[in-house]
């Protein structure tokens, strides 16, 4: 008798518990969330922020008070994350993550990057020390009222852009620029430079693991030694293995000894045993 009471009990707690979950009713969000990326030269920019909507009411000095802290947009700050600085004029907003709180009124609106995004809302406590950049922009005024918050990248180019701001009859526009021309200077001066020390490793290094034309893999580590110097121990180990493959010997030790000397300043213990059993077994072979 107590097992079925207890079985009942079980069944009839599983049943509420199916009813509760069952009857939880999803409506959708008076401001939904909005998440885009655009990228800008060689930058990527990403917003993520609640859409309110103007919904028949006076937004700005209203909705929105004049000359007061305002979260920017609704439910969780509006955030953005940049993969490298960018640039307000003089001013740099170094990359990152930042949340977005604007201080509007009439004449212009002043929009402060702030270090501490996790928070929901504008803090209780503003601290001014977390303000990492403070940009001001005139407001412009739309012939035609904007029903729901916009933010958006403008005027796209390789190394500059805009971002503007859109609700009711009001426009805000941030123009700013990127260290595109430096980027790319810096990567095709890389390219053309050729490969570095440790691409040469690498592919050698791959080539020996995998028993891939050894002369090649020889002649890349060559260039690696020659770009990064013997006091690299690791490359002057591939080396010694790779002339021990083609069947220089002789050379193989010498390496390896330069190997050994470069380990033992370093500490490494172990290349210098490897180094040491190498040789033992080459020796025999010269």
């Amino acid at each position: 008798m107590k097992t079925i009471y207890f079985s009942l009990l079980i069944i009839l707690f599983q049943a509420v518990c199916t009813s509760n979950i069952q009857s939880q009713v999803e409506t959708p969000q008076l401001s939904p969330v909005c998440e885009f990326n655009q990228n800008v030269g060689l930058t990527e920019i990403n917003f993520s922020y609640s859409r309110p909507s103007k919904r028949d009411r006076v937004v700005f000095g209203n909705v929105v008070p004049y000359d007061k802290m305002w979260r920017f947009g609704a439910n969780k700050n509006s955030t953005i994350t940049i993969s490298d600085e960018i640039y307000f004029g003089q001013d740099t907003l170094p990359e990152g993550t930042y949340a977005m709180f604007i201080k509007p009124n009439k004449e212009s609106w002043e929009l402060n990057f702030y270090a501490d995004f996790s928070n929901w809302g504008t803090p209780d406590t503003w601290d001014e020390s977390k303000v990492v950049l403070k940009l001001k922009a005139p407001v412009i005024v739309l012939d035609k009222p904007i029903e729901t918050m916009e933010i958006s990248i403008e005027n796209i180019g390789t190394a500059s852009a805009t971002i503007a701001i859109s609700w009711d009859q009001v426009q805000v526009v941030y123009p700013f620029k990127l260290k595109t021309q430096k980027q790319v200077v810096e990567n095709i001066e890389k390219v053309m430079a050729g490969p570095s020390a440790s691409d040469y490793y690498r592919s050698a290094k791959y080539y020996l693991t995998e028993d891939l034309n050894p002369e090649q893999a020889l002649d890349w580590i060559n260039k690696a030694v020659e770009l990064r110097g013997e006091s690299a121990y690791w490359m002057t180990r591939v080396q010694a293995e790779l002339l021990a493959k083609n069947g220089n010997y002789s050379q193989a030790i010498e390496a390896a000894k330069l190997s050994i000397k470069a380990a033992t300043k370093a500490g490494n213990e172990n290349y210098v045993k490897m180094n040491e059993d190498s040789i033992k077994e080459w020796s025999k072979k010269q």
